[in-house]
């Protein structure tokens, strides 16, 4: 991994560990492979307790074949939020790229990413004096996901402005951002601790210009582990207090677009149900059994919600 390779010198990395043993190897390793590599990496230790891990971070500081400057930051445990605040605000550069330590880039995320960051840093043919007074309108970036471990899948990711992101989360946890915006809207929430500080954090961004929008190249360049008892899991389970959280917490956008967040909300929720039709129906007509839930739900369909007329469409197929 000796570097013969172009470095970013506007991009710097910022990877939170915790208790990742080989896992936060992984993640360094695939910086060191990027087609474009980053100035800088800086690991935050967020309070990691595991000997193992604690020792892969010490070798990490004299690794030889890291072919860019790499800093480990220890701290005590203060949640992913705080940690990420912590490397970033221990960077320079004007764009930041943001890693989990149990997940990999493929080698051309940088390269792609930064790309498209920095065609979005071009105005146009503006005088001096008002280029000044304009800024990007795209604060972030990222790509498409590939998953591993438990699951195999390709998560494609939308992006979008603040209407696409008040429904929902639109980009993964992995993303470059621009330092400014990250200053500008107040960086991660450190009190939040149980999940969805990404989707928070993203809003906050988009909040920060009328204009603002995240970026994704369609290309799945981040390797996402996935496991049953990962933190993203878990946060599910906390779903709708999170939400009442964010929507709290960012309750004028949610005013001022009332109307699109709820149609949002349908869109999902038919996609959902069409889905679930379109498997039971499947299922009967090819004689095969149907899960309990599904069973009521043909028996008894909920109402005003789509229930009762996908019900309808199911049951004409098997008559």
């Amino acid at each position: 991994m000796k570097n013969n390779r172009c470095i970013a010198n506007d991009v710097e990395a910022v990877i939170t560990s915790y208790n990742q043993k080989d896992m936060i190897l992984e993640a360094v390793y695939s910086l060191c492979n990027q087609t474009m590599l980053p100035a800088n990496i800086i690991v935050v230790d967020d309070g990691t307790t595991d000997r193992d891990s604690i020792e892969i971070l010490e070798r990490l500081k004299e690794d030889k074949n890291i072919p860019v400057p790499i800093t480990v930051v220890h701290q005590s445990n203060g949640g992913v939020s705080k940690a990420r605040n912590t490397g970033i605000s221990k960077t320079q550069s004007p764009m930041v790229l943001i890693l989990d330590g149990d997940d990999k880039l493929e080698p051309s995320y940088i390269e792609e990413v930064r790309q498209l960051l920095v065609e979005n840093s071009s105005i146009g043919e503006l005088a001096m004096e008002e280029l000044a007074m304009e800024e990007p309108t795209m604060v972030a970036a990222s790509s498409w996901m590939h998953t591993f471990g438990v699951l195999d899948s390709i998560v494609c990711a939308s992006g979008g402005d603040i209407v696409s992101f008040l429904p929902r989360n639109c980009c993964p946890a992995t993303h470059m951002l621009r330092r400014e915006i990250w200053e500008k809207s107040g960086g991660y929430d450190n009190s939040m601790r149980q999940g969805f500080e990404d989707w928070d954090f993203f809003l906050s961004m988009l909040e920060t210009n009328s204009n603002a929008h995240i970026g994704i190249v369609p290309k799945p360049l981040i390797c996402y582990r996935t496991a049953p008892a990962s933190a993203n899991i878990k946060s599910m389970e906390k779903r709708l207090e999170l939400m009442r959280f964010i929507m709290e917490k960012h309750k004028k956008s949610y005013q001022e677009n009332m109307i699109d967040v709820i149609l949002g909300l349908e869109s999902i929720s038919m996609s959902r149900l069409y889905g679930w039709e379109t498997e039971i129906g499947h299922a009967l007509l090819e004689n095969q059994s149907i899960s309990q839930i599904s069973k009521d739900f043909v028996k008894s369909p909920s109402y005003g919600d789509g229930g009762m007329a996908a019900a309808v469409r199911i049951a004409s197929l098997i008559k």
